[in-house]
């Protein structure tokens, strides 16, 4: 296939609001059928994934043109999900620069300053999405938690590789600090690669000698880059609606990471040192990804080393269901467990 036709392919997926997140069953294989063992919404949501057309192959790493082309795309796609998220939280919006770094800071109804607040890196597999495209999560867990929310809006692979964008992520918070907040002051969560993001940014944090935030939430991490590790990446390949391993994650990967750093801990965290310090952190998924194995060997890691650490399972969720499926009581559930986390570890409880 020539660039042109891989180039319109992808934008023509991407007008149509199918990236990056819509697969079919793999290799020839039969999607498992949903369960009955969870609740009719969230039932009607794997339904109504099954039945979305499959996204096309990404782009290698060096086709910067047609990343860019196609993330444009995407945003454009995905932006109705911004006005959708206000109206809906009924949260105020405001984009700022935190220490150079461009954010969205999203704040709950009558909200009042406490001196507390949460940092949020957003999903897309490092090379699509941005702040204001997932401010469904960032406007839900604002408004569980009733406080404010710095959604990154960090600059996307293959664009920026894994050190500048950690880097993006530790100068926001550099930037609360010099602001006057302290560390005890800030949580952080992600979602998806912005999961893996938030986490592996946390040791930088610490190994660098800025201290870490309060508390850390991962709603399905992408804890460990590399797809040819982990059980699930393979028994759960076929099922899993919305994350497909080689021609989707395996691009993305290497849009962020060169191979020879898929084990560095600031890419994929699984690989970090817990042994000296590291914050309470809950971890959240479902048992209907291809991840579910990052989520069970991050949480091994973590409490093997003697950290505070939860492990969150949902039933037959997908992928980053707390605030793709919000109609689920699935997903009501997370959120108010996400909330109470952040709240309780920033002493507000």
């Amino acid at each position: 296939m020539t660039v042109s036709r891989a180039r319109n392919g992808l934008i023509a997926a991407a007008m149509a609001g199918l990236l990056p997140f819509a697969v079919h069953a793999q290799n020839g294989e039969a999607a498992a059928p949903i369960p009955s063992t969870i609740s009719q919404e969230a039932a009607l949501y794997l339904e109504a994934l099954s039945q979305r057309p499959a996204s096309p192959p990404m782009p290698s790493a060096d086709q910067v043109e047609i990343w860019e082309a196609v993330q444009a795309q995407v945003t454009a796609a995905f932006f109705p999900n911004y006005d959708a998220a206000i109206a809906r939280f009924g949260v105020a919006v405001e984009e700022q620069q935190i220490n150079g770094v461009p954010v969205v800071s999203v704040t709950p109804p009558n909200w009042t300053d406490n001196g507390k607040v949460v940092v949020y890196t957003h999903g897309g597999g490092y090379t699509f999405m941005t702040a204001k495209t997932t401010l469904n999560a960032s406007a839900s867990v604002a408004a569980e938690s009733g406080l404010r929310v710095v959604s990154v809006d960090y600059t996307l692979a293959p664009q920026s590789k894994w050190e500048a964008t950690t880097a993006e992520v530790v100068a926001v918070v550099q930037g609360l600090l010099d602001e006057g907040y302290a560390m005890d002051d800030i949580a952080i969560y992600g979602d998806s690669a912005g999961g893996a993001l938030a986490a592996g940014s946390v040791l930088r944090m610490r190994d660098e000698g800025m201290g870490m935030p309060a508390a850390v939430v991962l709603w399905s991490p992408w804890s460990d880059i590399d797809t040819a590790k982990g059980d699930t990446y393979q028994t759960l390949k076929a099922h899993d609606p919305l994350l497909k391993i080689d021609g989707m994650l395996v691009p993305m990967a290497l849009a962020y990471a060169d191979k020879e750093d898929f084990t560095n801990p600031y890419v994929s965290p699984i690989y970090g040192d817990y042994s000296i310090e590291y914050p309470p952190t809950l971890i959240q998924g479902g048992t209907r990804e291809a991840f579910l194995s990052n989520f069970v060997r991050h949480y091994q890691v973590l409490d093997q080393a003697g950290v505070d650490v939860t492990l969150d399972l949902y039933e037959g969720m997908p992928h980053v269901f707390q605030y793709t499926a919000l109609d689920t009581p699935e997903s009501k559930i997370a959120l108010e467990k996400t909330a109470a986390f952040i709240r309780a570890n920033l002493g507000l409880e």
